[in-house]
């Protein structure tokens, strides 16, 4: 079997969020879309907000999905709300709006990426999928906790439903264990350390670092071995199928061609966007 190896290895840099004071923010994805494919970007929203003030408010999306999960904290919104472990995915698809907007003080670290859909797919309807963490998959297994967000993994399977298959996964891993995983080989991952050190095939992926594995062209399953540190290791696991397709990207929309994003924009203007509360039961889904 192939055995996955770390391919590349940075650290993002802290930046000033768009929150204002107590958001810093991180950009984790580099290098374009044609190197992270179907990953659009990931940001790392770090909030210790303190005032009463009003910060963030209703927005457009569409033409792609947006993959939350709250790795610590909790997030209060108007509308939106998130406790530690809780994780969304919201098909924005043929283009919705949703509110993030927070009143009062706020402490959390939320991981929100941006997710290729298959061409096919773009335009579906808008969908919004809730996996609360009290419910999302666990695998407890010698030293090792795996929480399932998205996709198979390890034997356990998560209830999501995907347009793009994807693998998301938590490790909370004690001092020196270890655990291996399979996974299609031709699946684009990478792994983002929130604390300790994780090591695979010889190499240590350090807190805050961000270790993209390698990738082959073929249809065979893959390994990754991965292996805790002296201090332990947290970390998030994201993989997924590449769509192998060019996308035109622009504000808070991604489509395929400049004129589907000019006709985006007209349709948000115009109010024929609706907010993603109200989209029909049937695609609200909570597990």
């Amino acid at each position: 079997m192939i055995q996955r190896t770390v391919s590349s290895l940075y650290t993002p840099r802290n930046e000033q969020g768009f929150l204002g004071a107590g958001h810093v923010a991180r950009s984790v994805l580099t290098g374009g879309f044609a190197k992270t494919d179907p990953f659009i970007f990931l940001m790392d929203d770090m909030l210790d907000k303190k005032d009463d003030e009003p910060a963030g408010g209703p927005h457009p999306h569409a033409g792609f999905e947006t993959v939350s999960l709250l790795i610590d904290g909790e997030i209060k919104e108007r509308l939106e709300s998130m406790k530690k472990g809780d994780f969304q995915l919201m098909t924005a698809g043929s283009g919705t709006v949703h509110t993030e907007t927070i009143d009062g003080p706020t402490k959390g670290r939320l991981f929100q990426m941006w997710l290729n859909l298959p061409r096919q797919d773009r335009w579906v309807p808008p969908r919004i999928q809730i996996l609360p963490a009290e419910h999302v998959p666990v695998l407890h297994k010698e030293g090792v906790t795996m929480r399932l967000y998205s996709g198979s993994l390890a034997g356990i399977h998560s209830p999501v439903k995907n347009y793009t298959p994807l693998i998301a996964a938590e490790f909370d891993m004690e001092a020196g264990a270890d655990i291996s995983v399979q996974f299609p080989a031709r699946f684009n991952a990478f792994l983002y350390v929130i604390s300790g050190t994780v090591q695979i095939a010889g190499k240590d992926v350090n807190h805050d670092q961000v270790a993209w594995l390698d990738v082959s062209d073929t249809e065979d399953d893959s390994n990754l071995t991965m292996q805790a540190g002296e201090n332990g290791a947290r970390f998030v696991l994201y993989a997924a199928r590449p769509t192998h397709e060019t996308i035109v990207s622009y504000g808070p929309f991604i489509a395929d061609t400049q004129a589907e994003i000019a006709d985006l924009y007209n349709q948000y203007r115009n109010g024929k966007m609706k907010h993603i509360a109200t989209t029909p039961e049937a695609r609200k889904l909570t597990y």
